[in-house]
């Protein structure tokens, strides 16, 4: 079957948050990589663009087209795994969750995870996907080799041996390097994480934050606005044996509460924003220390169910602190109303080209939104304390940020371009913005 025959007739694309819209000229759904370049070569010879989307997770339009989208749902079989060396090579469109479950069957786990599992593995890469760790770095960190789809058709494979600038280029790329259809991730044996949950006051968090970073192997919090209540995570490494949530229990806090109940307050914050501050309260009066050990994965991650939209930056570590204590002003002092928490995270420095955490120990600062609700004055208050403390945006979360101001933020801004242009000069996987941020 070819690539055009295997194309749906669908014209328009949504992202999974509902705030990004793309009218398309065809959505195709190839299964090989043969029909993934295909579909490139035939594209290019009718003057259209193309962009590659998994799960559509990102908030900002960097999977937006109106040529051709390539959906990579087909694209999701494990090609390999071997447990004496770690590497396990997947097909793009896995999503995360799927990839968990096939490393558990094998002994194997990746290193670290985001807190949400519903992308496929060439999206979270390719945004720079992370979650929070002492000394593990993002998903893109994790991956030894990737094969690519180029501009021109071609099929190459890439690592640090081999191509290895387009290989720095393609791992955090933005879908602007190559249409991504296999990954090869290093791996390590499965192992249990210890997850102690435990509400703090704010002050406390704060005011030890390098200390619970710094004893903890991943340490987050969630801050609740127009409170001093805040609910840190601490997840270590455990020898077991596994004492898991019950499935009650799971159903009880992870689903009920932590989705169905809060996305109620949260549509009652929407409705009437000066309801907010008491809701989160309530919340915060509501949360109870909880103690268990699982396997990694079903630790690093978490059920979210209701939608929302979200904007977050990297600072340098040593800035966390000051940064989100001007937020708290800031927010007090605007008269916001903000139902939803703030997350805060860590991760090291990591040598990648565009990620966030290149060169420097880096916190990360997370603002969510209800969906349904206008998000520019709140981002916009906060995205000014971001930029003030050399923040870096998310890649697939909502920012203004434009190349201007990003080539100063990386240093290896002018290779990734370079990269880019050497392999796609005439910006066959560019869109509006790729054009913002990267400049062309």
């Amino acid at each position: 079957m070819s690539a055009t025959t295997a194309s749906t007739p669908t014209r328009t694309w949504q992202n999974w948050a509902g705030n990004q819209r793309a009218q398309v000229r065809r959505i195709a759904t190839p299964n090989s990589t043969a029909q993934v370049a295909e579909t490139v070569r035939e594209a290019v010879g009718q003057g259209l663009r193309v962009k590659p989307v998994g799960s559509g997770h990102s908030f900002t339009p960097v999977a937006a087209t109106d040529g051709v989208l390539i959906r990579l749902d087909q694209l999701a079989r494990l090609r390999s795994a071997d447990r004496a060396s770690g590497l396990v090579t997947v097909e793009a469109g896995m999503p995360l969750w799927k990839l968990n479950e096939l490393l558990a069957e094998q002994g194997l786990a990746l290193t670290n995870m985001g807190d949400i599992q519903a992308q496929t593995v060439s999206g979270a890469i390719g945004t720079g996907t992370h979650g929070t760790g002492r000394a593990s770095a993002s998903i893109a960190a994790q991956v030894a080799g990737l094969e690519l789809v180029l501009a021109d058709g071609s099929v190459i494979t890439c690592g640090p041996q081999n191509h290895p600038e387009l290989f720095e280029a393609a791992r955090i790329g933005l879908g602007c390097i190559g249409v991504i259809t296999a990954v090869t991730f290093r791996t390590e044996p499965g192992f249990l994480l210890t997850a102690r949950e435990e509400p703090l006051p704010f002050e406390q968090v704060l005011d030890t934050f390098d200390e619970l970073c710094a004893e903890n192997e991943h340490f987050e919090f969630f801050w609740f606005p127009h409170t001093g209540a805040t609910m840190t995570k601490r997840n270590n490494r455990s020898t077991g044996p596994a004492a898991p949530l019950t499935r009650r229990r799971t159903w009880l806090e992870d689903e009920f509460l932590a989705n169905t109940v809060f996305a109620a307050a949260c549509r009652l914050g929407r409705t009437a924003p000066r309801a907010a501050p008491g809701i989160n309260r309530i919340t915060a009066k509501a949360l109870s220390a909880r103690t268990y050990t699982d396997r990694s994965d079903k630790v690093f991650t978490s059920p979210r169910t209701f939608k929302f939209l979200e904007m977050e930056y990297a600072l340098p570590r040593e800035s966390a602190t000051a940064a989100l204590r001007e937020v708290r002003q800031t927010i007090n002092a605007s008269g916001l109303k903000i139902s939803m928490p703030v997350e805060v995270r860590t991760a090291p420095a990591d040598d990648l080209w565009l990620s966030t955490a290149h060169g420097r120990d880096s916190a990360y600062l997370a603002f969510h939104m209800f969906q349904g609700s206008n998000p520019a004055e709140y981002f916009e208050s906060i995205e000014e304390i971001m930029v003030a403390h050399d923040g870096r945006p998310h890649w697939g979360k909502l920012h203004t940020r434009d190349a201007a101001y990003l080539t100063s933020a990386y240093d290896k801004f002018d290779k990734f371009l370079a990269v880019r242009e050497k392999t796609d000069p005439d910006r066959v996987f560019g869109n509006e913005y790729s054009r913002r941020v990267l400049g062309s």
